[in-house]
């Protein structure tokens, strides 16, 4: 999915150990609180579709989300979206936003995802990243046209990052994120996602993902660079967190075995440092 630590009302707290939290606690306090209140309803609809309960219950699961959130836009909010309203009206947070949110994570409910089309793999992206980026630019402050932009490239970047980095993690629950169409480019037949994971072909996969990805993260760089520094340092600060990823994940390659990437500490904190205060 997308996000990377559990969330609950108590927002920051929850999310202390992920480069979410860092980027977004140098924000001021009411885009700060509107940024981590869009984040744990991510992490709350992520916790649904990736347990391991009856389909059946997941998608009415689900679906209460959605019954809620039309709820709050009626003026009517549930308990748990109370403290959304402040959030919804100050930023113009849109329903639709967090509606394809929801319709993005039940696309791994009915039967887990197994090399999908190009066209599905990036409607999925469009629902559980770029939607996220639609509501965070408007916290932002991003003109719209520009934040709708940026919204759009800098979520399949990182979406994407993402999918190539928990191949393995992924394959383990049984699901398979990497395109059908680059399958059989690369010759690989069937979708098991173990098998897959183990085809020595996979690297030829991931080439053109890698390709997709930096072109995203350049288009979203260009976004970035000609809007107030201010107002995109959160966004900057992902986009390097995350472009850092996938230069490593380069640098590792895609062949077996792949032992798991991450961004040590003192890099994190260069980018963070760097970004945070200009």
């Amino acid at each position: 999915m997308t996000l990377e630590a559990a969330a609950s009302p108590s927002y920051g707290t929850t999310a202390s150990g992920s480069s979410f939290y860092a980027a977004m606690r140098i924000l001021p306090r009411q885009q700060r609180e509107a940024m981590f209140q869009i984040y744990s309803f991510c992490r709350q609809v992520d916790d649904i579709a990736d347990s391991d309960g009856p389909r059946g219950e997941r998608l009415a699961a689900l679906q209460r989300w959605r019954d809620d959130i039309d709820a709050l836009y009626r003026g009517q909010p549930p308990s748990r979206l109370r403290d959304y309203v402040a959030s919804v009206q100050r930023f113009d947070l849109q329903r639709a936003d967090f509606l394809a949110i929801v319709d993005g994570m039940e696309m791994d409910v009915p039967q887990d995802i197994r090399a999908p089309d190009l066209a599905t793999l990036d409607l999925y992206c469009d629902r559980v990243a770029s939607a996220v980026g639609r509501l965070s630019v408007r916290v932002f402050g991003l003109p719209r046209d520009d934040g709708i932009l940026l919204a759009h490239h800098l979520g399949r970047a990182l979406q994407l990052t993402n999918i190539l980095r928990d191949i393995d993690e992924d394959a383990a629950i049984g699901r398979l994120y990497l395109p059908r169409e680059g399958l059989i480019e690369a010759g690989i037949v069937g979708s098991d996602p173990l098998k897959v994971a183990a085809d020595p072909d996979l690297p030829k996969v991931c080439t053109p993902i890698v390709a997709r990805a930096r072109e995203h993260f350049e288009r979203a760089d260009e976004v970035m660079a000609r809007n107030r520094r201010r107002v995109v340092r959160a966004p900057r600060i992902m986009s390097k967190y995350y472009r850092a990823i996938l230069e490593l994940l380069v640098a590792r390659g895609f062949a077996n075995p792949r032992v798991p990437v991450r961004l040590n500490k003192l890099a994190r904190l260069a980018i963070i440092f760097r970004y945070a205060f200009i």
